[in-house]
C-alpha cells in the first residue's frame, strides 16, 4: 500500500469513514484558500432598486380586527348631526320647562297646548342651530389645520376649539372673543386631558417608581 492510500485511509479511518458522503473530509483550514469563481456576494433577491420601498401613504400598525382610523373630515359629518340632536333633544326638554313655568296658571287647555308646544318647537330650534353651527366651526378649523400641519394631534383640537369659541363670540367685542375662545380652549383642552388620561397616569406612575 503507497503513501497516497494511507492518507485516503487516515481521513476516513474506522467504519464512520464509510458512512460519510463521497469525497475527502477536507478541514476548514485546507478549505481556507480557495477562490469561490462565479458567485455573487449578495444573493439576487436582494439585488432591487430602493425606490420600490418608499411608502406614499402612511400605513399604521394595528391591532386585529381593528380598522384604520378616520380621519377629521370622516368624523365631520357624525359629529355635526350628533351636535345637532342633542340641541334638538335639549332644547324640547328647557322648552318644556319654560312653557311649562310660564303658564303654570293656565288651566289645561288648546291655548295653554300650543303655547308649551310653540316653546318646545322654539328652544329645540335654537339649540340645534347652536351646537350645529359650533360643531360646523370647529370641524372645518380642524380639518384647515390637519391638511396644513399634516398631523392630528391634541394641539390640533385645542387649537380648532380655541378658534371656533373666537370666531362665533367675535360679534360681541373684542372681551366677547376672548370669552369664546378662553372658553373653547378649556372645553378643548378638558377633552384632551380626558383621552390622554391613562397615558398620563402610566408615565406618573413609571416616574414614582
Amino acid at each position: 500500500m503507497d503513501n497516497n492510500s494511507c492518507s485516503v485511509i487516515s481521513r476516513g479511518s474506522g467504519f464512520g469513514g464509510l458512512f460519510r458522503s463521497r469525497g475527502y473530509g477536507y478541514s476548514n483550514t485546507e478549505l481556507a484558500g480557495v477562490p469561490l469563481t462565479g458567485m455573487s456576494p449578495l444573493s439576487p433577491y436582494l439585488n432591487m432598486d430602493p425606490r420600490y420601498l418608499v411608502q406614499d401613504t402612511d400605513e399604521f400598525i394595528l391591532p386585529t380586527g381593528a380598522n384604520k382610523p378616520r380621519g377629521r373630515f370622516e368624523r365631520a359629518f357624525f359629529t355635526i348631526g350628533g351636535c345637532c340632536i342633542t340641541g334638538v333633544t335639549f332644547g324640547a326638554m328647557n322648552g318644556l320647562r319654560l312653557g311649562l313655568k310660564e303658564t303654570h296658571t293656565m288651566a289645561w287647555s288648546k291655548p295653554r297646548n300650543v303655547q308649551i308646544l310653540n316653546m318646545v318647537t322654539k328652544q329645540g330650534a335654537v339649540w340645534a342651530n347652536t351646537l350645529g353651527s359650533l360643531a360646523l366651526l370647529y370641524n372645518a378649523f380642524g380639518v384647515v389645520i390637519e391638511k396644513t400641519s399634516g398631523a392630528e394631534d391634541d394641539l390640533n383640537t385645542i387649537a380648532a376649539g380655541t378658534l371656533t369659541g373666537l370666531l362665533y363670540k367675535s360679534t360681541a367685542g373684542l372681551r366677547g372673543a376672548a370669552t369664546g375662545g378662553l372658553s373653547g380652549l378649556l372645553l378643548t383642552g378638558l377633552y384632551a386631558l380626558y383621552n390622554n388620561w391613562e397615558h398620563i397616569r402610566n408615565s406618573s406612575q413609571r416616574i414614582s417608581l
